[in-house]
């Protein structure tokens, strides 16, 4: 599964057949055939998975039924069988033709669907199970297994992320599509703003140039917002008008087929800060010792200690930490573009071993220190030569 498309081999959304389907029904098989290895290797004869990453990476089901119970009962051997809601029927049919479907109304329980799902495809003492999802509520989780009380359940989450986590060349067709895309968007969001712009019009120009480049819904929201707020990770735009001397953070991805490529630059409004062009050339320093490091066989504390010699260095002490300077991205559905409940990421105490074939959002932020805050981020492709970037947009400091 594990292979490498150069970035001349991508043709640009606009060239392509709208109609032509996202991925081969070929792909789909070997994915599938690739966690069925997996749940071999921890003797499980069926899985039950349940995060929206997962269940579209084996079976192409790309939509946003997953507010309501979906699950993909996975035999070993035999057919899949999906467990859906009962009007999304027809939504199944087209899209997961690999599978077999098992429906449930609002009046039913959707608990009983899956028990009746295990059993099409022969049951068995021991199952898999995705327990990591956000999908999974834990009360239906307990009604599911209190109806079996003679299975041995095993969590197959991490199992099946690690699967995942190696994307196919059909794959990265998407993430490069989609880096392309973050690009655009992240050109227009900084040629809108300026003094006396908004952040919510930087937002709604930004959802434009996805949207009318060929992007899907992220599954996480633009992160827009002034530099007196960027500490508020997870906040984005308010409509208050920027002013001379502020600065804007902007943290996007388009997303193709559901593959994200994300990356993270800062404007300044008017002015930039005295100092701005060494934090610049220092969080640059820090990407580009990640993207080195990120090579196959690489432990990802080591990527993780790459990044924190250039930053200790540059700052003149040790005293400054990060939670991690990246995360394995690829397949998301909301709220999350790092495909599931757990990160995936370069850190300090991870023990990850890293793979050609994975992609990376790498960041390098410097916050709260003697010098003018800088942000900067990428998506890096892990190749044998080492990181390869996936977005391209200037690195150095912008003021508009």
């Amino acid at each position: 599964m594990t292979g490498f498309l150069p970035e001349s081999a991508i043709t640009d959304l606009t060239d392509s057949d709208p109609d032509a389907p996202e991925f081969a029904p070929e792909e789909f098989t070997a994915r599938m055939a690739a966690v069925r290895t997996a749940m071999d290797t921890v003797d499980c004869p069926i899985s039950l998975l349940t995060s929206p990453e997962t269940i579209y990476y084996c079976t192409g089901l790309n939509h946003q039924g997953h507010f309501a119970f979906t699950a993909l009962v996975l035999p070993i051997d035999g057919d899949p069988v999906l467990v859906a809601r009962e009007m999304e029927r027809p939504t199944v049919e087209a899209q997961a033709t690999a599978c077999l479907f098992v429906g449930y109304t609002d009046s039913d329980d959707p608990a009983l669907a899956v028990v009746r799902a295990i059993a099409q495809v022969g049951g068995s003492a021991r199952v898999g199970v995705e327990l990591g999802s956000m999908s999974f509520p834990p009360r239906l989780w307990h009604r599911i297994s209190d109806s079996l009380p003679g299975v041995s359940w095993v969590d197959v989450s991490e199992t099946v992320s690690e699967v995942r986590a190696v994307k196919s060349p059909a794959e990265l067709v998407q993430v490069r599509r989609a880096a392309r895309l973050s690009d655009k968007a992240m050109r227009t969001g900084i040629a809108a703003a300026g003094e006396g712009v908004r952040p919510s019009t930087i937002a709604a120009d930004v959802y434009r140039a996805m949207i009318a480049g060929g992007s899907g819904y992220p599954g996480f929201a633009p992160l827009i917002r002034s530099a007196d707020r960027v500490l508020y990770e997870h906040a984005t735009w308010n409509h208050r008008p920027m002013r001379d001397g502020d600065a804007v953070f902007l943290e996007l991805s388009a997303v193709c087929a559901r593959y994200h490529a994300p990356l993270t630059r800062m404007v300044h409004v008017g002015q930039a800060p005295d100092g701005i062009d060494y934090s610049a050339e220092l969080a640059v320093a820090g990407l580009e010792a990640v993207k080195e490091a990120l090579r196959p066989g690489a432990a990802a504390c080591d990527v993780y200690a790459a990044w924190q010699r250039v930053i200790d260095d540059g700052l003149g002490h040790k005293d400054y930490r990060r939670h991690h300077c990246g995360y394995t991205v690829g397949i998301g559905f909301p709220p999350s573009w790092t495909g599931g409940a757990s990160v995936i990421g370069l850190r300090g105490d991870s023990d990850l071993t890293i793979q050609g074939g994975m992609t990376f959002h790498v960041l390098s932020w410097i916050l709260g220190q003697q010098i003018p805050d800088y942000a900067v981020s990428d998506t890096v492709l892990v190749t044998e030569q080492g990181g390869e970037l996936l977005t391209h947009t200037a690195h150095g400091p912008t003021v508009v």
